[in-house]
């Protein structure tokens, strides 16, 4: 059993100003609540309300930040600077995954197979870029989370709303091919990858959108999720190495699909997922025998090792 004094004064860090304030929000009330109940010394820190300089006065910090400021490496780095012990990825490998275009990159580069894509603005060529991707595809803003300022693209002429759309969030947009097939999310925890998760979105989704993520409650989540062993194995260990070519640690989230040909394509890294009751991550961790509280505490001990930022 451990002992939670060990932790000493801990800052759960949620809400922030990101696209992703609201959802943070509640997974940080989520951890909070749970580290409570463990005996943990926990307190609530919103960066959007207090100075990040009143960290020093903390042993530790479980970040619940979802989005820019929270997982993109800057409020690593702060807590890096003031030498305090935190969860999950350091600043470079939360810079790297909080960009989809440089994670892609890194992915191609370790010749790990990820779906193809083209950065575009209004003066993109369209013609080269479905010559290159095809149709249907999807709009992303590069440097968001939580499926914010996507659209699905099925004809030209909806490209530009949906470029619109996600340049209100990015500078930096990307098309990416659409992939018709089967979607999996792959959770990461203390360097292994827990059971594999089918997404079925309803019917009348066009993907895994916001809305399906934390406000629906009629999307379904496949625990066994419907692979061969074998090949539940092969996407597990694809997923590690793609967590791991991004220098992401401790805990997070791969998102992958396999299209109709039986082919796996990963498409994100999350170095901060959701924790809310809609999340991914406790389902998959209940999979394997942990209860909320206890993978909370799980996550928390990863500062308390010789590794720890």
């Amino acid at each position: 059993m451990l002992d939670v004094a060990k932790f000493g004064k801990v800052a759960v860090l949620f809400g922030g100003n990101s696209a992703e304030r609201q959802v943070s929000l509640d997974s940080g009330h989520a951890v909070l609540e749970s580290l409570l109940r463990s005996g943990v010394a926990a307190e609530a820190f919103d960066p959007q309300q207090r100075s990040v300089t009143e960290l020093v006065s903390y042993d530790r910090a479980f970040i619940v930040l979802h989005g820019r400021g929270g997982e993109d490496g800057q409020i690593q780095g702060a807590l890096e600077w003031l030498n305090i012990p935190y969860t999950g990825t350091g600043v470079q490998g939360s810079a790297i995954g909080m960009d989809k275009v440089k994670t892609k990159q890194i992915w191609q580069g370790s010749e790990l197979p990820t779906a193809p894509y083209r950065i575009v603005s209004k003066d993109s060529n369209l013609d080269e870029v479905v010559a290159s991707i095809g149709l249907p595809f999807i709009i992303k803003p590069v440097h968001e989370g939580s499926s914010i300022g996507m659209s699905k693209v099925e004809k030209i002429e909806d490209f530009a709303a949906a470029l619109a759309k996600a340049t209100e969030h990015d500078a930096i947009v990307m098309a990416e091919k659409w992939i018709t097939g089967r979607e999996f999310t792959i959770v990461m925890l203390n360097g292994q990858a827990l059971p594999v998760i089918r997404l079925q979105p309803p019917a009348d989704v066009a993907f895994y959108d916001y809305e399906a993520k934390y406000q629906r409650n009629d999307v379904e989540y496949g625990i066994p999720c419907g692979l061969s062993p074998e090949e539940e194995q092969r996407l597990q260990a694809l997923s590690l190495r793609a967590f791991q070519a991004v220098g992401a640690s401790g805990w997070g989230r791969i998102d992958a699909m396999q299209d109709e040909q039986g082919n796996f394509w990963l498409l994100e890294v999350n170095t901060v997922p959701g924790m809310t009751s809609h999340s991914l991550v406790p389902k998959a961790a209940q999979a394997v025998g942990y209860n909320f509280d206890e993978l909370c505490v799980a996550i928390l001990e990863q500062t308390l090792t010789d590794a720890a930022h």
